[in-house]
């Protein structure tokens, strides 16, 4: 995800970061913390997206992006047909969800400085004095 974040500020959760077939992947992964091969999240992905199928080679790349920016761990095995990865979990959903926002928020600072100090400082005047939400 490291340069690959889109936000889209139209969706909420972890819809604004992922695609329905991502998140349903994480979901799977984080459920079995043991680790599952890419086939059995392809499997198990298909059968909850609903309407529609993803290929497994989309599975595959997803899940190998997310080992690559380190939200999730491999283990190559060798096995019947070859070699393959085993896919854990190397941070939770909590995690996740703070290395979206710390990817965010240091693409912000590289790209608008001092508004988004600006910003930040505002937010957490509004934090520490119980407001919610900014005006």
């Amino acid at each position: 995800m490291t340069n690959r974040v889109e936000f889209d500020i139209g969706e909420t959760g972890l819809r604004a970061v992922l695609k329905d077939y991502q998140e349903i992947a994480l979901r799977v992964i984080w459920a079995s913390p043991e680790g599952l091969g890419s086939r059995t999240v392809w499997d198990r992905v298909n059968a909850e997206l609903k309407p529609g199928t993803i290929s497994r080679a989309s599975i595959i790349n997803f899940l190998e992006d997310m080992k690559e920016d380190g939200v999730l761990k491999g283990v190559e095995r060798t096995g019947k047909g070859g070699h393959h990865w085993v896919y854990s979990p190397a941070m939770d959903e909590a995690g996740f969800k703070q290395f979206i926002a710390t990817q965010i928020v240091e693409c912000l600072m590289r790209s608008f400085t001092e508004e988004t100090r600006h910003v930040v400082k505002m937010l957490g005047s509004f934090v520490a004095s119980g407001t919610v939400r900014a005006p």
